[in-house]
């Protein structure tokens, strides 16, 4: 199976684990609740996983056909960061989410009532985000500045003429785009663990959301242009 129907068939199954996600107690109310909870948020988890796996063995065999990513939309691929999602978003996600709930939900706060959700984080909570923030900002930069000067050696070798190993470059290429996901990945499951098992799953769903609206948005985008 190559990448584009791989990705098929798991973006197929993350439209099946959001519905889960969405029909889950909220908030837990029993232990068997909040046990329910938490396991949906690992499968969830392994299901991202199991794409950077996949994509990792892709990138391997073609790096080029990452960066083109054919499965997403045009639209897509104008927001990706090398080959992705740029991991700080997780942040503006959370923060968002966040102050839409809170706001919704600031005269049961201001009452004393706790609502256990994405409105309701500790300051302990944000001070986790924030650090992780920072240092993933900087995690983000430093990968930035490698493809960059990956790009920049490649332009004055082949503007100068100079013969390159072209293979050994290419490895230079998929190192960085390994590199990406890893810190994607790493971020989701950072901000994960900094939540509560309710407040995950909004985050997750919040997320994938996101991630539909835009291939919906896109495709739409797409489908006009054709019809020009």
């Amino acid at each position: 199976m190559d990448f584009q129907r791989f990705y098929e068939t798991w973006y197929d199954q993350l439209h099946h684990h959001i519905h889960h996600l969405t029909k889950a107690p909220r908030p837990p109310s029993t232990d068997d609740h909040h046990h329910q909870l938490t396991q949906l948020v690992n499968k969830v988890m392994f299901h991202f996983s199991e794409y950077y796996r996949v994509k990792s063995i892709a990138a391997n065999q073609d790096v080029l056909s990452i960066f083109s990513a054919r499965w997403s939309t045009t639209l897509e691929r104008s927001l990706h960061w090398i080959a992705g999602w740029r991991p700080t978003t997780a942040f503006h996600l959370i923060y968002t989410e966040s102050s839409i709930l809170f706001e919704s939900r600031i005269l049961d706060i201001l009452h004393g009532l706790r609502t256990g959700d994405l409105g309701d984080l500790s300051p302990a909570q944000f001070t986790g985000v924030s650090e992780l923030q920072c240092e993933t900002v900087q995690q983000e930069n430093a990968i930035t500045d490698q493809l960059s000067e990956w790009q920049q050696d490649e332009a004055s070798a082949l503007i100068g003429g100079t013969c390159v190993d072209l293979d050994k470059k290419i490895e230079g290429l998929v190192k960085i785009v390994e590199k990406a996901d890893e810190l994607r990945l790493r971020t989701l499951k950072a901000v994960v663990e900094l939540l509560t098992p309710q407040q995950a799953v909004e985050f997750l769903i919040a997320a994938a959301q996101l991630h539909f609206g835009i291939h919906r948005w896109g495709l739409n985008h797409d489908r006009e242009r054709a019809e020009k």
